[in-house]
């Protein structure tokens, strides 16, 4: 873990955000600069450079990912009307 890590010090509570679910090693909270309606990023609680290195993820936890997003967006109000889910590199 690297202490500049902007999403590991969101983790630790150590940078203010909109957090909207956190369980399962993840956290899912609102995006400061919203391109859409609802714009949520969902981050492991653990650290993660980039996608190079998710294979730092247990093939475990990368499946509970998937299951985390989809319950975020069934909190959020998106499965009837359809979202999208993207990742940055």
């Amino acid at each position: 873990m690297t202490d500049a890590c902007l999403f590991c010090r969101i983790v630790r509570g150590e940078i203010p955000a909109d957090v909207v679910h956190r369980a399962d090693g993840f956290v899912a909270f609102r995006d400061i600069a919203p391109k859409a309606p609802v714009h949520v990023l969902v981050i492991p609680e653990r650290h993660v450079a980039s996608m190079d290195e998710v294979g730092g993820l247990t093939s475990d936890e990368r499946a509970e990912m998937l299951s985390f997003i989809a319950d975020v967006a069934r909190r959020e109000g998106l499965v009837d009307g359809g979202y999208r889910v993207t990742t940055n590199h």
